[in-house]
């Protein structure tokens, strides 16, 4: 590995313009792939394997016209102090209100208020609510729409009305501000400060800007061909553009060292491809895996998002081993200080601060391995009471008027009435279809937690019936999943009293079905991941404990993050400082996805700084040296890389959308815990206490493990065969003197 990515870097650096025009081409065809493609596909938020998405498919295939899973969007109103909603005024501002919502710019159907008796007025007269329901998903509603919506609300607040809306029509891409940019901002003072060169800072950043360039505009041109939504390229662009950052870091790092070392250019930059560059290889495939890994789930979604991203970071990994290289020939020595360069660089052979910190922890190994694990242990305590649920309306900020117009239907007409149940009665094989409806009417009204019961509203054919089921309880609480688990419990009893074949969908029940679905994922993802990575690290390091202890310390850092998680957004410590404004359950897709990515870029840094640490080991340092020697020369690198991950991640806890907000902040804490205290702590004070034993693998395994030289020990066998050495007494000018 190490010898053929050795002569992959000296190819890119010699023929560097040739690469360069490569990769300018690709992106120019990738931009005009995306720019001449058709309109990505929305959202089809599909869940199969569960009762709620066969209710939506059956009812699909019994009335093809129907829009059950259709946007919708609910207006509510509510009539001054002392006034009533049936008043003569406040009724014909409703009313007006409604005719606006029938002439949005997409087909919608809407229901009037004061028909059918009044069911849509509260029992003390001052609330009302329109509903609005349209043909296209969620995912689909155009921005004129949603501003029709808010137009209509205003003509209302206008005549006097208070007017909220509700509803996932209303759901549109969120605000993140400008995180991209801030963390772009913040990676390149990073940069500039590990680096001291403008040259040297300046190749990550536009090494990943085209990276994330060439993955974007590849998902949009193949988004109609391969399904892709809007959405898969928002994972895409946050991972890639945190490890292409990283992984150009790591190989111009190395690039560096190797001039420093007396190496002409194309000499260093194939050293740093073969010894950084396998690191990269297999720090790439480590996070390939979680990403791809997603598909276990098996929600169509979110398999799609990871492999997109997984593609992204493999355009991460292909850049880093060959347009690093390439550029690195056009920068010369430029990558270099100034001070370097012209010979005048600090000699004082002080020990430099990774060095130091590693020689503190590796002398008090055991203080700061207790240190480290009881640290992380203390912040995963808020894990053991974890709730998980999907954020509905009641989850959004106090200020939106989604949240408004939540809590006034709840004021209205009680807590239930937020996340009513669709329950779907297959009346196909029944004696009596409307006897059957009837029947499993009667028999859900008496069910614990039920405050009504609509009457059944049947399709054309006359063999399906849909109830609406308001719960006594709010969507997200334990009483309303009892409910919707009692319903299906019974499914048997309807069946033999009436022949009738229920189902219970709905959102509520379609949150309630995919929570399950994640938690019922979460064990075999986890497995799978950390079973291959297990694996892959163990060729990497030809060793048992050093990928045990590497999953070990990943499970702790995950379970501390989500235990920061649980106590800033479902306790509410510190919510106010990062602008949480209503705490509750936990995202339930939360836990694995953290798991997919915080996995693969905790390998990441393992993978870079033991690396080092194995190579020093292989070429003769004792174990404690070695760990001492990786830490002297990777430490800087490490910390930077991990602190332009954290801003790029913490960047999106400025969005307005809750979901988005937790995200960044669960992966910027993660990345802090893994870096910080497991890899930079608890790993270099394991490996110290198990000495050789750290490097141990069975004779039979050794045999059978393929040895792919991630250390470069092949490598430098046969450089120094071939005469590209540089003696070790040779003096302090001829290793300054740079030949490019």
């Amino acid at each position: 590995m190490a010898t053929f990515l050795y002569k992959l870097g000296r190819f890119a650096f010699r023929r560097r313009r040739y690469v360069v025009l490569v990769w300018i081409g690709l992106l120019a065809l990738a931009g005009v792939g995306a720019a001449t493609a058709p309109s990505a596909p929305s959202d089809n938020f599909t869940v199969p394997g569960t009762e709620a998405q066969q209710a939506f498919d059956l009812l699909h295939e019994r009335s093809p016209g129907s829009n059950a899973d259709g946007a919708g969007a609910r207006m509510v109103f509510k009539a001054p102090n002392g006034q009533t909603i049936t008043a003569g005024a406040n009724r014909a501002a409703v009313e007006k209100v409604v005719t606006d919502l029938k002439n949005s710019p997409q087909k919608a159907t809407v229901g009037d208020p004061f028909a059918d008796g009044g069911d849509a007025v509260s029992k003390d007269g001052r609330t009302a609510y329109a509903t609005v329901t349209y043909d296209a998903k969620s995912t689909a509603i155009t921005d004129a729409t949603r501003h029709s919506i808010e137009d209509a609300a205003q003509d209302g607040r206008d005549a006097g009305l208070t007017v909220e809306t509700g509803g996932d029509a209303l759901q549109a891409s969120p605000e993140t501000g400008n995180s991209e940019v801030i963390g772009i901002g913040i990676a390149a003072v990073v940069l500039m400060i590990t680096f001291s060169s403008l040259v040297a800072a300046g190749l990550p950043l536009l090494t990943a800007i085209m990276g994330v360039g060439v993955g974007i505009a590849s998902i949009t041109a193949l988004a109609s061909t391969l399904g892709l939504s809007s959405t898969s390229s928002t994972l895409a662009s946050m991972i890639g553009l945190a490890v292409g950052i990283d992984y150009a870091l790591f190989i111009v790092s190395r690039h560096r060292h190797e001039l420093m070392e007396g190496r002409d250019g194309e000499d260093a930059a194939g050293r740093a491809v073969g010894t950084a560059g396998s690191a990269v290889v297999f720090a790439g495939l480590t996070v390939l895996i979680a990403l791809a890994g997603l598909a276990v789930v098996n929600i169509p979604m979110l398999t799609k998002m990871g492999l997109a991203a997984a593609g992204t970071v493999a355009v991460a990994v292909l850049i880093a081993l060959t347009l690093i290289p390439a550029l690195l020939g056009f920068a010369g020595p430029k990558v270099l200080t100034r001070k370097v360069r012209k010979g005048r660089a600090a000699t004082d052979g002080k020990p430099n601060r990774g060095t130091r910190w590693a020689q503190l922890v590796v002398r008090r190994r055991v203080p700061f391995l207790i240190a480290g694990v009881v640290a992380l242990g203390l912040a995963a305590i808020p894990v053991t009471s974890m709730q998980l649920g999907l954020p509905d309306d009641g989850s959004q900020p106090v200020s939106t008027t989604q949240r408004k117009a939540y809590d006034m239907l709840s004021d209205g007409f009680g807590p239930g009435f937020n996340g009513p149940l669709m329950v779907v009665v297959d009346t196909a094989h029944s004696a009596d279809s409307k006897a059957a409806a009837q029947q499993v009417k009667q028999t859900i009204a008496g069910f614990p937690d039920v405050k009504t019961v609509h009457e059944p509203s049947f399709n054309a054919k006359g063999d399906t019936a849909t109830l609406s089921v308001v719960p006594d309880s709010k969507p997200s609480s334990s009483q309303t999943e009892d409910l919707v688990h009692d319903i299906r419990g019974h499914s048997g009893g309807f069946t033999e009293a009436t022949g009738a074949h229920v189902l219970v969908t709905g959102t509520t029940a379609m949150n309630i079905d995919v929570s399950q679905k994640l938690n019922d994922a979460l064990v075999p993802y986890l497995a799978l991941v950390v079973g291959l990575a297990f694996l892959l690290l163990m060729v990497v390091f030809r060793s048992v404990l050093v990928p045990l202890k590497a999953a070990f310390g990943f499970l702790l850092s995950v379970l501390a993050a989500l235990g920061a998680v649980v106590a800033v957004f479902q306790w509410g410590w510190l919510a106010g400082l990062i602008g949480v404004e209503q705490t509750g359950p936990i995202m339930s897709m939360m836990p694995i996805f953290m798991i997919g990515v915080v996995f693969g870029l905790a390998m990441d840094y393992e993978v870079f700084l033991v690396t080092r640490m194995r190579e020093a080991y292989v070429h003769g340092e004792s174990p404690r040296q070695a760990v001492v020697t990786g830490f002297t020369h990777g430490a800087r690198v490490v910390s930077a890389a991990a602190v332009i991950m954290i801003s790029v991640f913490a960047g999106f806890i400025g969005s307005s959308e809750s979901m988005i907000k937790m995200m960044g902040f669960g992966l910027a804490i993660a990345v802090a815990f893994d870096a910080f205290i497991v890899r930079m702590t608890i790993v270099p004070a394991v490996l110290a206490l198990l000495g050789r034993g750290a490097w141990w693998l069975p004779r039979w395994l050794d045999r059978v493990l393929p040895n792919v030289d991630v250390e470069g020990e092949q490598l430098r066998k046969s450089l120094v065969v071939a005469g590209h050495t540089v003696p070790q007494g040779a003096a302090d000018d001829d290793r300054e003197s740079i030949r490019v």
